[in-house]
């Protein structure tokens, strides 16, 4: 696994040939997404309520919901989610070749992405996908994971999806290891994690799906003594020494507490409420909106895309109207990195609060209210000087339910003279500390998990 992490190019596929294959994936495999209205989508309905429904009961729905929170500075709001409570999979298969560790990644087309082709898992299929609901084709590769043996799962997790999008949302993060050999499909590529990484830092080149599996891997559990570490860049090694250290500034003890505490003071209260009876929202025939044309919309699409199980279909589609920023600010605490962590509130979360980015907020949320409204630290990154910028990319949300939706991904680097007191939902905590929470269900939110995943060690 490290000598992969470490490991940028390779015999079997080098990664100019990875990149002019996605180049030529995009030039060959026909994709046409049309908007059409919402009573043009074929295996889909509108109920009464105003909800969009598929035909089967199956893959997922849009109701509306009211929400209700003495945390934050609005106490109630209403708005459309996308309500899929069955949980898929997106599963990475690896084989061992030659003493590397490679990873089977595929070239995979949503209708909603920016860039058309993006690398994503193995499989990445939901139930009703893999049940074969829509009567198309089974997913490459199923049967790998619905057949694995126990001692060769790498990961396995149950992680959530956006808060703020979703009704608590899961899905199964898995990465398994075989040893027999592997039949290479023309949309998939063997890649190690070290090239997977280096896409990761180009805008919209590595899905958020890769991501959020990837971010699930503790290094720290494939070190040795002997373990050679030199080819790493210094800030990497120090990134591993954040990623050896449990006891930081907090103890894990005092970081638990922390989040119980919070997680018991503050109330969330999640109702369902008519589409057509949203506050603050409209629906017309073809969208469903916000009165002041803010935070999404839901549209309609029809797509065909010439390599998927089912190369034609219908769907609604979330559609962003701002673009977001996630920021991680990191500094060095006794000589050990630590990440300053936002306890976040979304109204999808499945125990009321994750572990979120130091600021996650869209973009309008930041000059267009009032300076007491804005989110903490978020004029900060904006405004911070190119030196102490360590990641800044481009990073598109999963495109099967977002259209065209990217969010700014950043990590910032302060000084000691950056202060340790920060305000009582936020809390600096090592690398260590935070992968200690992906082991388990609903801690880490996605926005976190996407920013860790690109983080390089070379």
């Amino acid at each position: 696994m490290i000598r992969s992490l470490l490991t940028t190019d390779n015999s079997i596929n080098s990664t100019e040939s990875l990149r002019q294959w996605i180049e030529q994936r995009n030039r060959d495999v026909q994709v046409d997404v049309e908007l059409i209205p919402f009573e043009k989508m074929e295996g889909w309905h509108i109920d009464d309520d105003g909800s969009l429904h598929h035909d089967s009961g199956k893959f997922f729905s849009i109701q509306g919901i009211h929400v209700e929170t003495d945390y934050g500075s609005i106490s109630a709001w209403d708005q459309p989610i996308i309500c899929q409570p069955e949980i898929g999979y997106l599963g990475i298969i690896t084989k061992e070749i030659d003493g590397m560790l490679y990873f089977l990644m595929q070239s995979k087309i949503e209708p909603g992405n920016v860039n058309c082709v993006q690398i994503s898992p193995t499989i990445q299929a939901t139930k009703s996908n893999y049940s074969r609901i829509h009567k198309g084709k089974k997913p490459a590769y199923l049967d790998y994971f619905l057949n694995v043996k126990p001692e060769n799962i790498l990961l396995d997790q149950l992680q959530s999806e956006q808060g703020a999008r979703f009704l608590r949302k899961r899905n199964r993060n898995i990465i398994i290891k075989v040893d027999d050999e592997v039949e290479v499909l023309p949309d998939f590529r063997w890649m190690t994690l070290g090239q997977i990484k280096s896409f990761m830092h180009e805008n919209n080149r590595v899905n958020m799906d890769t991501r959020t599996v990837l971010s699930g891997i503790d290094y720290c559990d494939y070190l040795t003594p002997l373990t050679d570490l030199s080819g790493m860049s210094p800030f990497g090694r120090d990134m591993m020494k954040s990623a050896h250290t449990i006891e930081g500034l907090h103890s894990m003890k005092q970081i638990l507490s922390w989040l119980s505490g919070l997680k018991s003071r503050y109330d969330l209260s999640v109702s369902s409420k008519p589409i057509d009876e949203l506050l603050g929202w409209h629906r017309t025939a073809c969208e469903i909106a916000n009165d002041e044309g803010r935070f999404f919309r839901i549209v309609g699409v029809k797509v065909s895309i010439s390599n998927r199980e089912v190369t034609s279909w219908c769907q609604p589609l979330v559609q962003p109207l701002q673009q977001g920023l996630c920021a991680f600010i990191i500094r060095k605490i006794d000589g050990i990195y630590h990440f300053l962590v936002q306890a976040k509130l979304e109204c999808g979360n499945y125990d009321v609060m994750e572990l979120a980015p130091t600021v996650q907020c869209l973009t309008g949320n930041v000059y267009d209210v009032k300076p007491e409204l804005r989110p903490p630290f978020v004029e900060y990154v904006l405004n911070v000087p190119k030196e102490q910028i360590r990641y800044d990319v481009l990073q598109s949300e999963e495109g099967g339910r977002f259209f065209r939706e990217q969010n700014r991904n950043m990590i910032v680097e302060v000084g000691e003279d950056f202060t340790q007191e920060v305000p009582e939902h936020y809390k600096w905590m090592t690398l260590r500390q935070i992968n200690h929470f992906l082991m388990f269900n609903n801690y880490l939110n996605i926005q976190a998990r996407s920013i860790l995943s690109a983080i390089k060690y070379i």
